[in-house]
């Protein structure tokens, strides 16, 4: 204890150094874990977008590919399905239920789906919860709209307000089907999931918006909403389905069947196993990541060293005096090993204490551009052992000038040899 406080002092009395130390080791600590913390979440987050489907099925393409434009609404489709394909699925015996889905519009930057009343009812994330709304109820109307809550959030949108859906991810005016607005009939529950950042109208609906675009650009023929029969609306092709199966046993089965399927060509997905296939992908990235924040913690901890070295020069009459006062070489020794490990120890509470106060200040931020959530939670066993090698990489750092301040005798004396 004797030689800790006089560590403590010692650092005190070389506080501007001391602090500089403490905070080069506080930002490779913070940099490690924020890596490390993006790395896990996102992976948490992605995980949990989707539960409970056994099938996604789309155009021929890769698996990768359907997973992130059917769930993650990134990136397009190859190619749509036509709709005898889907009924044919759908009333295939081992089938549950199924959610077709209809990509290809936008609202101000927000994906617009096209769905059945069944996505409410059937579509599950995390560990299998449903969707809740937190005021109103799912479209029933032709033009009615079901909003997510980072939508009504950012632009602002309550129940009641009429919205313009796009004609393709560009929202510019001149692609806008400002003839037929939508009415905010729903907003759903935050669900830290795409869903959130969707807009969900009703199939029908969406060939509604299509009368007169067939070509891809508006020709000229503006129809109202009035002179629409919805019973006349059926959906030629949707983007994507999800399915849920009676027994998951016959999963491979259906899965087989489904791709090959002789009217079109498609592909049937297992979510869990394109999401594996997907970390496969990006594992290299993140490899690169944790080694970059990993030479990070060891320019922070060389910084250390340095500074624990240049010190020692000016401190050889400082440990001549305590050797002269009966101090053991061990006690020299244990003196710089202390310092060492009292700012190592420092610089990682400072380290998570900034990590924690970034990650309040930026997941806002970060879950409305990016739709990753970040959790400002304690650290996880992971994460805890992670700071137990970075201790004990400045417990090995501190060594090397303490066995210099050991190998130094007292025959330094009071007059140093320079």
């Amino acid at each position: 204890m004797a030689i800790l406080r006089l560590a403590l002092q010692s650092l005190k009395n070389r506080k501007t150094t001391a602090l500089l130390t403490i905070f080069t080791v506080a930002v490779s600590v913070a940099l490690l874990l924020g890596v490390e913390r993006v790395r896990t979440q996102a992976k948490e987050s992605f995980a949990n977008t989707i539960s409970g489907t056994d099938l996604i099925v789309g155009a021929r393409s890769g698996q990768v590919n359907l997973l992130l434009y059917s769930v993650f609404r990134i990136g397009n489709a190859t190619n749509n399905i036509d709709w005898q394909s889907v009924e044919d699925i759908r009333n295939h015996p081992a089938v549950a239920w199924s959610i077709p889905i209809s990509l290809g519009d936008s609202h101000r930057g927000f994906r617009v789906v096209g769905t059945t009343p069944d996505y409410f009812d059937h579509y599950r994330y995390g560990k299998k919860q449903p969707l809740a709304f937190a005021s109103g109820k799912p479209f029933s109307g032709l033009f009615d709209t079901v909003i997510g809550s980072e939508v009504a959030k950012k632009l602002g949108y309550k129940l009641g307000d009429d919205i313009v859906i796009a004609h393709g991810l560009s929202d510019k005016s001149f692609s806008r089907h400002d003839n037929l607005p939508f009415k905010v009939t729903g907003i759903l529950a935050p669900t830290g999931t795409p869903v959130d950042r969707s807009v969900h109208v009703s199939l029908p609906a969406i060939e509604a918006i299509h009368i007169g675009w067939e070509s891809g650009a508006n020709m000229g023929h503006s129809v109202k909403a009035e002179n629409i029969d919805p019973a006349s609306l059926h959906p030629e092709q949707v983007t994507a389905v999800l399915l849920g199966l009676k027994s998951r046993i016959q999963t491979f089965a259906l899965q087989r069947t489904i791709n090959e399927y002789r009217q079109e060509p498609l592909t049937a997905i297992m979510p869990g196993i394109a999401l594996h296939e997907l970390w496969g992908l990006m594992s290299v990235a993140e490899q690169a990541l944790l080694v970059v924040s990993g030479f990070v913690v060891v320019a922070g901890l060389m910084g250390m060293l340095s500074s624990l070295l240049t010190g020692l020069n000016e401190r050889r009459r400082e440990m001549a005096i305590l050797r002269g006062m009966g101090a053991r070489p061990s006690h020299i020794f244990f003196l710089l090993v202390s310092e060492a490990v009292l700012l190592t120890l420092l610089g990682i509470a400072l380290g998570i204490g900034l990590l924690l106060m970034l990650i309040s200040a930026a997941a806002p931020y970060v879950l409305s551009e990016y739709g990753l959530q970040l959790s400002a939670t304690f650290l996880t066993e992971h994460e805890w052992k992670l700071m137990g090698i970075v201790l004990l990489a400045g417990i090995v750092v501190g060594v090397f000038p303490a066995l210099r301040a050991y190998r130094q005798s007292l025959s330094d004396g009071m007059t140093i040899r320079i």
